[in-house]
């Protein structure tokens, strides 16, 4: 990537094309006009309608693509057991729109803070790198229907396996600052984000979401120009993003460029209609239920996974076997983790690795030695600083939102 005083020129972002190692050679165009690879490598994920192409879109290596218009790329499991923060290249990526610009001119670009503000502000990308404190933090984003295509009874929407996520050090200033500088009037209740990706059909509505006043001016949440020390991916929201640590990746808008001060709370139909779970205490409805009631989706569950042991992998007995993997909640931050090699029956303690902050993935690893000959159901638990775990049994809703089941992966040892 090139950088200059004036950011980064993404003109001709999607001229030419790709080489793909052993996945498929594409023209990145055809991809962002929905035409399907002719040939690919696959990735069956373990349910029904599970194979996924690899492939690789501009500044992003082979990823198992659900969609392409608009994009919905799936990180790779092995990926998180190579780095505790997600590459760039492999971070999932999820649209909601299709019409997504394909330059950006950083010169032009503008940030606009309106609504019921003392005083409307237009601010250029170079402006917020200079003018505000620079903040960094490590933080999850997951999609909410991370892990959808594992609910049964199957449900509509996305069939994600356990890919849609990913751990970034992001950059940028506080919302909250820019709020500030603008000045909030006193009946302000909301925050609404929109981005610079439209839909395609006039009938479709404009992808912004809001947050209420309290949670927008948190000291996490930031406007990100930045991730791992690179700037945003194009895929990933280049110029800016929203960035709110411990919230479901929805209110991560994209190529932000409008915020705008409410007062009263917003009706539109990412907030009314979609993202919507079951207003019972537990979120979850029995398959046939009917729904009574719903609430916005929030903040995520306490999640854990093994992730350098494959399902189904063979392992040599009678030697020491390391397992690792990663846990993470919204922000209360893991206190501990349980392994259990008998599918939950007994459990030890696992080594917790180094913390690199509340909102982030944590590192976790075990040790046991496997007799030859036997099979092992491998489950992890994670348990956060005030208590709360992953669930025993899925809970199940129809919009396939919030899994944190205990995962089991099986082994075999010779």
């Amino acid at each position: 990537m090139n950088e200059n005083n004036s950011g980064i020129n993404r003109r001709g972002f999607l001229k030419g094309s790709l080489a793909l190692g052993a996945a498929v050679l594409v023209n990145p165009n055809s991809l962002w006009a929905g035409q399907a690879p002719s040939m690919a490598q696959y990735v069956d994920l373990p349910f029904e309608r599970g194979r996924r192409p690899l492939v690789a879109f501009p500044g992003k290596r082979p990823l198992m693509a659900m969609t392409t218009r608009p994009p919905q790329l799936e990180t790779p499991f092995h990926i998180f057991n190579e780095d505790i923060f997600t590459p760039n290249d492999a971070f999932f990526v999820r649209w909601h729109l299709a019409n997504i610009p394909r330059d950006i001119d950083v010169n032009t670009f503008r940030l606009t803070i309106r609504g019921r503000v003392h005083q409307s502000l237009s601010l250029s990308l170079e402006e917020l790198k200079t003018q505000f404190e620079q903040v960094e933090i490590a933080a999850v984003c997951q999609c909410g229907g991370n892990s959808r295509g594992f609910f049964q009874p199957r449900v509509s929407g996305g069939q994600w396996g356990n890919g849609a996520m990913g751990n970034a050090n992001w950059k940028g200033v506080r919302l909250r600052d820019l709020l500030q500088k603008a000045g909030i009037e006193d009946d302000a209740v909301q925050i609404r984000f929109d981005g610079l990706d439209q839909p395609v059909a006039e009938a479709t509505p404009d992808f912004r979401k809001s947050l209420n006043l309290d949670d927008a001016i948190k000291k996490e949440v930031l406007v990100a120009h930045s991730m791992n020390g690179d700037p945003l991916p194009m895929l990933n929201g280049f110029p800016l993003r929203l960035v709110v640590p411990g919230w479901y990746a929805t209110y991560w808008v994209k190529m932000l460029n409008d915020i705008e001060v409410l007062n009263q709370a917003d009706q539109n139909f990412w907030t009314t209609q979609a993202y919507r779970l079951p207003a019972d205490p537990c979120h979850c409805l029995q398959p046939g239920e009917a729904l009574t009631g719903t609430i916005p989706i929030g903040k995520m569950t306490v999640r854990s996974f093994i992730t350098n042991l494959e399902n189904d992998r063979t392992i040599p007995g009678g030697k020491p076997c390391t397992i690792k993997g990663i846990a993470f909640d919204q922000g209360y931050g893991i206190d501990r983790l349980l392994l259990s090699v008998d599918g939950g029956q007994q459990w030890q303690a696992a080594q917790l690795g180094k913390d690199y902050g509340d909102f982030s993935f944590r590192p976790w690893e075990a040790k046991f030695i496997p007799e030859s000959g036997h099979s092992y159901a491998l489950q992890s638990l994670a348990i956060n600083r005030i208590g709360e775990s992953q669930r025993f049994d899925a809970r199940w809703n129809p919009s396939g939102y919030l899994r944190n089941v205990i995962e089991t992966v099986n082994i075999h040892a010779t």
